[in-house]
Order: structure tokens, then sequence, then C-alpha cells
């Protein structure tokens, strides 16, 4: 009887927070830990039914499709201890400068005909500076826009000028994707030769150049619930309009590779609890999801997401772009867009 009732007041509470984020109220940071710190089942499968809700109320039944191109790969002079691109760790990852126009416009074309809304240009190096390297970048970028197949992104690493984030912006940039990937606490235990202050510094010089900003993290690197909280705290504070879920994916040769995988329903938990204290954002599931959640996946909307990076990440192999769509065809989601935007949030 005592069991019950403590289930019945868990219930109750997590109705109560749900019932105020339907209602356009931001919950608090102590309210957030509670919520990540549920360890009954049947709460997190209560708090998921929330989520679900949440989401339907500020997304409707749309979901977001991404995908990205590796348009630099390897030799970064980054330790990100999760990567396998990083110099700093033998992984036998491809190692090429930045590519051409040609591979991009296929990606273009590939993403296209899956109805895929955006495409990311991604480069492993430190960051983009003022230079011949820039030029390289913008012309990619100003290709796109001008095609008009997919919106043109990119995640080109930490930016120390005002002059870069603009040339982006004038390029055609719609959006940028560049990770916070975990709390302030534990950043330092995964980077150490940029901190977590270059990365929301990068963020200012965007959301100032009038860029919409792509940030998350990455989950089961060793973090605590409470820097998961934390995390989502601050993306809520940085003003993230996209916000990337990956779940480690432990790669040979990192210094991460030994990583316990987290269980499927803490993941699907974090999902929940993150869709709770951003409401409005869209919440995307990104790298790791086919090897940590399996025959989970489809629950991710369940608990709370409304975008999906489909095709294959940057080192790492996804399942099937078809095979997604049909998973959301299943669910009664609809992944069609004419053109994405970011209306819904303000």
């Amino acid at each position: 009887m005592i069991e019950q009732m403590v289930d019945a007041s868990a219930r109750e509470r997590i109705a109560g927070l749900g019932e105020r984020v339907l209602s356009s109220e931001l919950i608090s940071r102590e309210q957030g830990q509670w919520l990540f710190d549920l360890e009954d089942s049947a709460d997190v499968f209560d708090l998921m039914v929330w989520a679900n809700r949440v989401r339907e109320r500020f997304k409707g039944n749309k979901i977001h499709l991404c995908s990205i191109v590796n348009a630099k790969a390897g030799a970064c002079s980054e330790n990100c201890s999760f990567c396998a691109q990083s110099s700093f760790h033998q992984t036998g990852s491809p190692r090429y400068g930045f590519i051409d126009a040609e591979p991009i416009h296929e990606a273009a074309n590939e993403a296209n005909k899956h109805g895929v809304t955006a495409l990311g240009l991604v480069a492993a190096w430190k960051g983009l500076n003022e230079g011949q390297m820039l030029d390289e970048v913008c012309d990619r970028i100003s290709d796109l826009a001008k095609d008009g197949k997919v919106r043109p992104d990119a995640s080109l690493g930490i930016i120390k000028n005002q002059n870069v984030a603009d040339r982006l912006k004038a390029a055609g940039l719609e959006c940028y994707g560049h990770n916070l990937e975990s709390s302030r606490r534990f950043f330092p235990s995964h980077c150490t030769t940029h901190t977590y202050d270059d990365r929301v510094e990068t963020i200012g010089y965007l959301k100032k150049a009038g860029i919409k900003i792509c940030s998350g993290g990455i989950i089961g690197m060793g973090e605590t619930r409470e820097d998961r909280c934390d995390l989502a705290f601050s993306l809520r504070e940085v003003g993230a309009n996209v916000v990337p879920i990956n779940i480690l994916n432990p790669i040979e040769g990192t210094p991460f590779a030994k990583n316990a995988p987290l269980p499927p329903l803490e993941i699907l938990k974090t999902i929940a609890c993150f869709r709770f204290i951003l409401p409005r954002q869209e919440i995307m599931i990104a790298g790791g999801r086919t090897v940590n959640l399996r025959d989970l996946q489809s629950m991710i909307f369940m608990a709370g997401a409304s975008a999906l990076m489909v095709g294959n990440y940057l080192t790492t192999l996804n399942q099937p772009v078809e095979k997604d769509i049909q998973m959301l065809r299943d669910l009664g989601l609809d992944p069609d867009w004419d053109k994405h935007g970011f209306s819904d949030q303000e």
C-alpha cells in the first residue's frame, strides 16, 4: 500500500509538470533534476506519455529529417575522447582534405530524393578562420543555397571572429551545428584542447549573425544525470533551435572505447526530460541510436523526439533511410516538409 501511494504521488507530479509545460510554462532546474532521477519503469513510461503530448502540442505530427556529409575527414587537432577523427587517437578512420563541390551536390540530391530537409557540411578541424578555406566553404554553402534542394547547414568548429559568422550568413547558411557536448562540469573529462566557453562564445557569434543554432550533446560518456540535466538547461539558456542527442557509440582506439552502454530505458527517459525542458525546440536523435536502442528506436518519438538524423554518420553506419521513413509512416508521423523553418519556436 505504501509503494502504491508513492507511485501515485510520482504519477501525479509528472502529470502536473506535463500540464504546466503544455500551458507554455517552463519547468525549473530542480523539477528537471527530479525527472532525470526517476527510477521506476512505470514512472518513466508515464513521463514518456506526457513528453509525447508535449511534442504533439508544439510540433504536431511533423518529423524534421536531416543528414550530414563529411566534408573534411580525420586528423583533427582536438583531443575529444569520443571522436574517431581526433589525431590523438589511432582508430583507422578515413583522412582527406576539404572535398570538392561534386560530392556535396551528390549528397544534396540523395537527401532531396528521400525528402530530407537539411544537409550539414561537417569538417574535422578545430575551427574556421578568415582566409582561403573560409572562401571555399562559403562557395559550397552558396552553391547549396542556390540549388535549393536542401537547407544548407554546417558544423565547422570553433569561430573566434564575428566576420566569419557574418560571411557564413551572407553565403546562405541557415543553421550551424555546434554541440556543447556535455555539462560545463563534465566537459574537461572529454576535451582539454579547447574549453566549454569557446563553444559558448562561438554560438554567440552565430546568433549575432542571425544564424539558427543546432546544439546538443552526447550521453553515455560517463556523465551523471545531473550533468545531463545541466546540459539541457544550458541549451535552453543559449537558445538552441535544434537539439541533437547523440548516444555514445564506443570506437576502438578512443579513450571511451570500453564505456558500458546506457540502458535503452535510460536513453528514452533522457529524451523525455529534454522535451520537458525544451518544449518548443527540435529534439533530434542522431549518432548511436541504432546500436544503443536497437528494436526500441521507434519509441524515441513517444519520448518526445521531433527530428531524426538519417543516412550514415561521420565514421559509423546508420540503418537505411528507407527503413527510417517506413518507421515514421508506421507511426503515423509525417517526414514531408516543403521547407522547414523555425517559426514554431517563436
